[in-house]
């Protein structure tokens, strides 16, 4: 791919979930969403391989379907209502809209199709769908929640965060790891829909931060599988400790800084007489803690004897290492300044 083309694509994906983000109009809100789907299908597709057309045309079919729902949801809402006006939604269209949402997002029952199109990109594409595709519709969610269909956010997020843990454990691909923990973490964060938009923006911004450093470290040390993940120190024992300590994170280990949010979260659904959902969810992250740790043993404990040169491998890019370093640093020591960011 040329550079141009992919200069135009990257630059039509920030243009269009920014013009998502910034509108008050459900007709424009749709724009934006088509044309992040439409940038996106040729990066995915990018490599020519049979795995990436088929990730392409699953991602196709489910972000066009779902937005194909908003925009009867929308058209609907304006024929009751006489406007477009994302703010004033009425209930009805408030959970088609909310469904259609939750299937972009990926978010159990509806999450089959995620770790299939995470599989079959890059590990970079992959960063791309797990943080930055994600801003457009969790604004629309943001932008919806004067009338939340409140029982079906805490449903969904209380299933996602167990189907995330509970079959992120039968997984040896690295990318299908992620692909189910983020399905785990955005159970959490559409629960802090009902609770506070505060520890909902914080909890976005540290998932991406903490995903944004995996991401980056995987593709880095080049594991694919949990195999490679035994070679990963050979090549490079500092970045290597640093991919622990961000698993860590991931799973919500204090003083991390992935232990915020759950913490958080936890307190506030006690706080509101939620003790059901509250065990829950501390339950459903003990499968996710444990292949979390799984990674890290492998990284660790399994290291293969080398008799190959691999010093060279050290040697990586300064550009990388530049975005990498502050990446893993505030994946695992964001905890003091939390207190300051939540108010």
């Amino acid at each position: 791919m040329s550079p141009l083309i992919w200069s135009l694509l990257i630059t039509s994906l920030a243009t269009s979930t920014i013009i998502t983000m910034s509108s008050h109009h459900w007709l424009l809100a749709w724009v934006g969403l088509e044309l992040n789907t439409l940038s996106i299908l040729p990066v995915i597709i990018k490599s020519h391989h049979p795995r990436a057309t088929e990730a392409a045309t699953k991602y196709f079919l489910i972000q066009a379907a779902a937005a194909a729902l908003i925009l009867l949801a929308s058209t609907l809402n304006a024929w009751q209502t006489g406007h477009w006006s994302i703010m004033h939604t009425s209930a009805h269209t408030t959970t088609i809209i909310t469904l259609a949402i939750l299937l972009k997002l990926g978010i159990a029952p509806m999450h089959g199709w995620y770790p299939e199109v995470l599989q079959g990109s890059t590990m970079n594409t992959a960063l791309i769908i797990s943080t930055w595709q994600k801003l457009a519709p969790l604004t629309l969610l943001y932008l919806i929640n004067n009338n939340p269909p409140t029982n079906i956010l805490l449903l969904m997020g209380v299933i996602s965060a167990l189907a995330g843990g509970w079959i992120g454990l039968n997984q040896t691909q690295t990318r299908k790891i992620m692909a189910f923990s983020s399905i785990a973490h955005m159970g959490w964060l559409i629960i802090t829909l009902n609770l506070s938009l505060h520890l909902t923006t914080t909890t976005m911004m540290i998932y991406m931060i903490t995903t944004t450093a995996m991401f980056m470290s995987l593709n880095t040390t080049t594991t694919k599988t949990m195999t490679d993940m035994g070679m990963a120190w050979t090549q490079s024992p500092p970045l290597t400790s640093m991919m622990m300590i961000t698993l860590m994170s991931l799973g919500g280990l204090p003083p991390l800084t992935g232990f915020t949010p759950k913490w958080l979260i936890l307190n506030n659904l006690c706080h509101m007489n939620l003790l059901f959902p509250t065990i829950i969810l501390a339950m459903a992250s003990l499968p996710s803690l444990f292949f979390y740790i799984r990674l890290a043993y492998f990284t660790t404990l399994t290291t293969p004897p080398n008799t190959t040169n691999t010093h060279h491998k050290w040697r990586f890019k300064p550009p990388l290492i530049a975005g990498l370093t502050p990446a893993t640093s505030l994946a695992a020591l964001l905890l003091p300044l939390m207190p300051m960011m939540i108010s």
